[in-house]
């Protein structure tokens, strides 16, 4: 499907901005009159949805009854549960190289990427399709990729972390950045390379650290995905039951 294809290549930023038109306005003064009527609505809709963390998207992906939609950060559906799989509102870097002219704007980050029997498209924050996505639209991203800074290093089987340009000796216990103590690290992708947060398991829990070894997300969910979540929502999908998924924010909040 063209949704997994494309999920290393595209949704690089998750900054939700405000809705732009998709067509071109017409001279009749009643149909600039309407259009901007309908233009208005959609903005308003969009800037009285409610913040409860100004870091995360005002649009965020939830499942229900194995459908996903969007909700905002209090959890009511503005665009309901009808697709079989979303991302977050985001650039698509493929569309936005698109050899098409006309479909370049569809890659845009006022757009978010959804499938639904197969069919992939671009939708639009009132949750209209606006895109169906064309695989002889699909240009290469040019992406500048950023040089992780950490990694993790596994000794006697158990994970730490180390820093690439400062360890040389894991026989020197102050080389490691954390010294390796979990059952299991991964580094997640993120903007801030020096920073990065951390998904770790420790008494056979999941939660999140950060190179401090500060616990950021507490230790007490059965699974945490290993996803583009942090970078484009800066949100976490977890789950208690290893069944029902959910996002929660950098304060274990769940949305």
């Amino acid at each position: 499907m063209i949704l997994r294809k494309l999920k290393l290549g595209f949704l690089i930023t998750c900054s939700v901005f405000a809705f732009s038109q998709s067509k071109p306005l017409k001279k009749s003064n009643v149909s600039v009159s309407k259009k901007a009527v309908k233009s208005n609505i959609v903005k308003n809709t969009v800037t009285k949805l409610p913040v409860v963390n100004e870091e995360l998207p005002l649009l965020i992906p939830q499942k229900k009854n194995g459908k996903s939609g969007f909700v905002n950060q209090k959890g009511k559906f503005i665009i309901q549960p009808e697709y079989d799989l979303v991302m977050f509102f985001g650039e698509d870097c493929n569309l936005l190289n698109s050899p098409n002219e006309k479909v370049k704007k569809f890659g845009s980050g006022d757009f978010a990427t959804v499938e639904k029997g197969g069919i992939a498209f671009r939708i639009n924050k009132s949750g209209k399709r606006v895109y169906q996505y064309n695989s002889n639209d699909l240009g290469r991203c040019q992406q500048e990729l950023k040089k992780a800074l950490f990694h993790a290093y596994i000794l006697s089987g158990k994970y730490g972390i180390i820093e690439d340009s400062k360890f040389k000796n894991p026989s020197d216990r102050n080389q490691f950045t954390i010294y390796p103590s979990y059952q299991y690290l991964y580094i997640l992708e993120g903007d801030d390379t020096s920073n990065p947060m951390i998904i770790a398991t420790y008494n056979d829990k999941f939660g999140v650290i950060d190179v401090n070894n500060k616990i950021i997300i507490p230790f007490e969910y059965s699974d945490i995905k290993r996803n583009y979540s942090w970078k484009l929502g800066k949100m976490f999908e977890v789950t208690k039951d290893d069944k029902n998924y959910y996002y929660i924010d950098s304060y274990n909040r769940s949305y």
